[in-house]
């Protein structure tokens, strides 16, 4: 059966949860009001690794309403295996467990839980906790211990270890005639969503959970709970309709589920346990990196050496890693290249996923080392970078599936003015102001992972499909609503999506720019089911219009079953339903890859983004006056949401590049610029002109929709135009982010005296 011309895949549809939002009406985990809520706030270390020798609670327990204070001493019983405590997206090692014993292992671990009856009063009682330790000497710093590497575990799920050496890159790069050598260094950042962690749980008169919790997935929580408390599944049931932002943070069970929860337990109570912004700062952030580059190049810009190591840190307990170099075999073509990733185990909560991990700082030590060896054979960036294109991914030896980067580059810059450019650095000025363009590539895998949905079709005519995805400010809830629509020939307004509910069908932790692939094939899927289902009933039905008619000669538009050649054989959906005698049809979807098929191929998401900026000579001032993005992103669902989806990522890249920055105290072990005040991100002042350009694309091997993620490309290559384009500005080349105004000046005073 074919189906009308579609109108809503494609189309820019306003957010269907948007007037919930913005009227105050959507929940949050911490909004979730019931009688007879109590409070827990968390007590964290003052130490980064030792022993607790002891805990004194007695001046807290002593005040009218405190109800119990949770340490390792009091607990109850927990798991002691590993596997109770891992989750989807645990990397190898030991998962940090709350309480468990007197370990310290990374300052800011939580040590007690105090409850009361009211929030101000738990957390004046938890002011009174006071903690003795035995102080052990920490490690942190990935300079200071950079030689005490090891090779990383390799169970993370998405990790692919660099692939093995092709060619002879090290007597390549010694007969090059042009060659680079440079580090790079990236800092530690932290997620900082608007949302803070959050969990309330409700415990019914059965010992039935309701949790409502902060998280990027409802299924995964809901399995860590169960495991590590011992409860069935059909006693947990987890819900997250709104996330307030969370970049990655949430995609694993933070730890202030587990007090909730076990305060639950414990005391037959419901409870509300939220984290502060400055304990936003005690789990998981974007690991500390150094890269090491070696390039070589012939005179006539031909890549002939691509040496690229990285040294990246984890925790004591964990071996977390990400894919960082894998991506410089896959961009450009070479005939020798080396790349090699090790991890320094520290004294730190274990880092986790930030948007685009891995790419965000891969790509950009990528893209400034090909800008430098492009200006070091004198040949144009982007004309370096179309002479050393890839037809295919070199680290697997396998065709991409689409490509159309070329098409990036090409649109980008003509929109952004790229011939305008003088080339040489210095050479652009603003009466005291230097001007400088630079452009990067961008590159992210366009996944698609197993998932469940399901579509039910009521005789009041409303169609309502479910899955347990998450939204996080990406749009979920309109793009799901649109292909829905499309499939079944509904108006959107007439389609209802259910999401971030561990009781609807099991879908993968929103992350990875992966659930439009995956989630929404499952959804069409699911509709697909209930329009066949719907034509059955059609065609067999004696007093049916279409009664007898070939599926393959029906169309369904307008909430009807239309006659492709006679269109005055029609019946709508409700006829339907009332000729077979059915209230309510409901199907079921399992969308998995298409493995055979997509693992002949390399499948990903291609941009090309060129910025403009402004440096204050006197000041070291740097603004970014205007970025072009182009994107190749398969089929785009919905403009409006895909094109905030690359407005917000190249906005948190400007950030990367120029303010976001976690400061420690080595001394102490803990980051110190916890809080929005002094953790800078960028401002309405900071953003200038951003334009957004989507290149068309075809692409049938990803998934049946044809689309690719958005959440990640937007950012990958964005801090290495920024500073491609400072360098252009000023002829200082800033190796550290993120570029500061000492960093700028450094580097004009530099300049100056040589």
């Amino acid at each position: 059966m074919q189906d009308s011309k579609a109108t809503h895949i494609g189309s820019p549809l306003t957010r269907v949860d948007g007037r919930l939002k913005v009227t105050g009406q959507a929940k949050y985990a911490g909004e979730f009001n019931v009688a007879g809520l109590i409070y827990g706030v968390i007590v964290s270390s003052t130490i980064a690794k030792g022993q607790i020798t002891k805990i004194h609670t007695q001046e807290a327990l002593a005040i009218p309403g405190v109800i119990r204070v949770f340490t390792h001493e009091n607990r109850p019983p927990l798991p002691t295996f590993d596997r109770k405590y891992q989750d989807q997206d645990a990397p190898g090692g030991s998962p940090f467990r709350p309480l468990y014993n007197a370990q310290i292992l990374f300052s800011g671990q939580p040590v007690a839980l105090v409850t009361a009856e009211t929030f101000e009063l738990a957390r004046y009682a938890a002011s009174l906790i006071r903690v003795e330790y035995e102080v052990e000497a920490h490690r942190v710093g990935l300079r200071e211990f950079r030689d005490r590497t090891h090779s990383p575990n390799t169970s993370k799920s998405g990790f692919k270890p660099p692939p093995k050496p092709w060619g002879s890159p090290d007597e390549a790069i010694a007969k090059a005639p042009v060659t680079v050598r440079a580090e790079y260094h990236t800092p530690v950042e932290h997620h900082n969503p608007m949302e803070l962690f959050s969990t309330t749980v409700v415990r019914d008169e059965d010992g039935r959970l309701t949790i409502y919790d902060k998280t990027q997935g409802a299924p995964n929580n809901a399995d860590w709970v169960s495991k590590v408390f011992g409860l069935s599944s059909n006693k947990i049931r987890l819900i997250s309709p709104f996330v307030g932002g969370a970049f990655g943070s949430g995609l694993r069970p933070q730890y202030q589920l587990f007090f909730a929860v076990l305060a639950a337990l414990e005391l037959k109570r419901n409870v509300r346990v939220s984290l502060t912004r400055q304990q936003m700062f005690t789990f998981g952030h974007r690991p500390e990196a150094i890269h090491s580059f070696a390039l070589g190049a012939s005179t006539d810009g031909t890549l002939q050496s691509v040496i690229y190591d990285v040294i990246s840190e984890t925790s004591r307990n964990e071996d977390y890693v990400e894919v960082v170099v894998n991506w410089a075999g896959m961009l450009y073509q070479c005939d020798s290249v080396r790349l090699g990733h090790k991890v320094v185990a520290l004294d730190v909560p274990t880092p986790m996923d930030m948007r685009a991990p891995g790419a965000a700082w891969g790509v950009y030590a990528l893209e400034s080392a090909i800008d430098e060896i492009a200006y070091a054979s004198g040949i144009d960036p982007l004309q370096f970078r179309l002479k050393n294109y890839s037809e295919q991914d070199q680290t697997q030896q396998k065709p991409y599936s689409s490509k159309e980067l070329r098409a990036c580059y090409s649109q980008a810059a003509e929109r952004f003015g790229w011939s305008r450019r003088s080339p040489a650095p210095r050479s652009m000025r603003d009466g005291r102001r230097l001007i400088g363009m630079g452009m990067a590539t961008g590159i992210w895998e366009a996944m698609q992972k197993p998932a469940k949905a399901k579509a039910a079709l009521g005789l009041d005519g409303r169609l309502t499909v479910s899955s347990a995805t998450a939204d996080i400010g990406t749009g979920t809830y309109t793009v799901m609503t649109q292909v829905a629509a499309e499939t079944l020939g509904f108006n959107a307004a007439d389609v209802t999506f259910k999401l971030g509910d561990s009781s609807l069908p099991e879908a993968p932790v929103e992350g990875g720019s992966a659930t439009v692939a995956s989630v929404g094939t499952a959804v069409q899927q699911a509709c697909q089911k209930v329009r066949n289902r719907l034509v059955k009933i059609a065609i067999s039905a004696p007093d049916s219009p279409v009664a007898g008619a070939n599926p393959e000669d029906l169309a369904v538009a307008d909430r009807e079953i239309v006659h492709r050649h006679d269109p005055s054989r029609r019946i709508s959906f409700q006829q339907v339903m009332r000729l077979g005698n059915v209230l309510h049809i409901e199907e079921k979807a399992a969308a998995f890859p298409r493995t055979l098929i997509q693992r002949r191929y390399t499948r990903c998401v291609h941009s090309a983004v060129f910025i403009e900026v402004a440096v204050d000579e006197e000041l070291g001032t740097v603004e970014v006056t205007k970025v072009v993005s182009a994107v190749a992103g398969g089929r785009i669902i919905n403009p409006k949401t895909a094109r905030s989806q690359v407005l917000g990522s190249i906005v948190m890249g400007i950030g990367m590049a120029l303010e976001e920055e976690s400061h420690m105290d080595k001394r102490l072990g803990r980051f110190m610029n916890h809080d929005l005040s002094e953790y800078h991100v960028p401002v309405n002042a900071d953003i200038h002109n951003i334009e957004v350009l989507f290149v068309e694309e075809k692409d049938d091997i990803v998934n049946p929709l044809g689309a690719k993620g958005l959440g990640e490309i937007g950012i990958v290559g964005v801090a290495a135009a920024v500073a491609n384009a400072i360098f252009h500005a000023t002829g200082v080349r800033v190796r550290d982010l993120p570029i500061t105004i000492d960093k700028v000046m450094g580097g004009l005073r530099s300049e100056a005296i040589s």
